[in-house]
């Protein structure tokens, strides 16, 4: 069953009023602690950090893990000092001329990972128990079923999974993914059987991929012949069952998680209906006329990582990575309301973000009041010849104090 939207949108309501940008820079936050760097070379692995979680160990707070996707290296496993605990590799290929395994994003649902194999075009499943030597088991069925294609053909194309969110409700566990260089989402329920755990597709939606800038003006973004804008940083409110969604080069929609109903652009990017041509020689798009002011004013495309803050009292906040000027933007989850930005700095900070996870639990010792961590796309000392990630842990509180938000419970 499919529930597709196409549409040529007429601009959607801003989370807040469009203001002047500030003058003053951004408060700049620095991390406590970070993980070791990964390299996307053949030395390193092909190893490639992209998108964190965070899981929290009940019984012994301290001991909580961090989870962090390194795509074709696959997935890394942290203690809360940076240090790693486990490494489990992706999938290898099928077969000759086909694709490696790819871990690209993971969300947790209590003691079960979920990520998103864009290599391989499926879904994995992890449980996590802290009493094992190594805490993380992968518990996916033998033959997991591809999610969007039909064909090792198709697959191989990698038109396959990509941004992730998962989420419990009383009628069960869901994850809603986003497919690659395509407007889809997908929303599948995760299901345990006695040869592991799988996912069972429910519905599918389609987002715009022309948008209407008003006197008879149409504008799609610049990207690479046959693709369309994709989605990747996603995240579920589950106190009010929506999805925040980030469309890399759109901005970010408000969406039912049930994906019924109309979804809404409640946050759009600065480049927003900026005529741009792609340049084949270059394999990059060029700007064709000035902005024409159609945008926003607080996300630099790509608008990537979403990530919610669950304070007391009600209160909670939506982070937003703006990885086109590596700053975060903070929003009011009650009123949408835009509160104020960061960036993470200090003498090595966090770069082009495309992941980023929070928690107001009290982990221990070492970050008492939560955590934020985020991945950092230019992690130093730079490495001569080898593009270097990692992920950097930051202390709610340095989040909080300077931009005046909750962060004693």
């Amino acid at each position: 069953m499919k529930n597709v939207l196409v549409a040529v949108l007429a601009g959607g309501a801003l989370l807040a009023p469009a203001v002047p940008a500030a003058a003053a820079p951004l408060p700049e936050v620095k991390p406590k602690a970070e993980t070791p760097g990964l390299f996307d070379d053949a030395a390193g692995g092909n190893a490639n950090a992209d998108d964190p979680a965070i899981w929290v160990n009940r019984r012994d707070p301290g001991r909580s893990l961090v989870l962090g996707t390194a795509k074709e290296g696959g997935l890394e496993v942290y203690g809360l000092n940076g240090k790693r605990v486990q490494h489990l590799a992706a999938p290898a290929a099928p077969g000759a001329g086909h694709e490696n395994g790819r871990y690209n994003n993971v969300d947790l649902v209590g003691d079960l990972a979920i990520v998103t194999d864009r290599g391989r075009g499926t879904l994995r499943f992890f449980s996590v128990d802290a009493k094992r030597r190594k805490p993380l088991k992968d518990v996916t069925v033998k033959r997991p079923p591809l999610l969007f294609d039909k064909t090792q053909a198709e697959v191989d194309e990698q038109r396959t999974p990509y941004g992730l969110a998962a989420w419990k409700t009383r009628g069960g566990t869901y994850a809603l993914v986003s497919r690659r260089h395509s407007t889809t989402v997908a929303l599948v329920r995760v299901v345990r059987t006695r040869k592991g755990v799988t996912s069972r597709l429910v519905r599918t939606l389609a987002l715009p991929k022309t948008f209407a800038l008003g006197g008879g003006r149409t504008w799609s973004p610049c990207l690479e012949p046959g693709e369309d804008p994709q989605v990747e940083g996603m995240v579920v409110d589950t106190r009010k069952g929506v999805l925040y969604a980030a469309q890399e080069d759109v901005g970010i929609w408000r969406i039912p998680a049930t994906l019924k109903g109309r979804p809404k652009l409640v946050e759009r990017v600065r480049e927003f209906g900026t005529p741009a041509v792609y340049d084949p020689k270059t394999e990059e798009c060029a700007p064709s006329g000035p902005n024409p002011g159609t945008g926003g004013t607080r996300l630099s495309a790509d608008a990537e990582g979403l990530t919610i803050y669950y304070g007391p009292r009600g209160r909670g906040y939506l982070l937003a990575s703006s990885q086109g000027d590596s700053t975060f933007a903070v929003f009011d989850l009650k009123s949408g309301r835009y509160l104020n930005g960061f960036r993470v700095g200090g003498k090595d900070g966090a770069q082009h973000s495309d992941g980023a996870a929070v928690t107001a639990a009290p982990l221990g010792r070492s970050y008492p009041h939560g955590l934020l961590v985020v991945h950092d796309g230019e992690n130093a000392p730079a490495v001569r010849d080898r593009e270097g990630t990692n992920f950097k842990f930051v202390p709610w509180e340095r989040v909080a104090k300077p931009l005046r938000l909750v962060w004693k419970r």
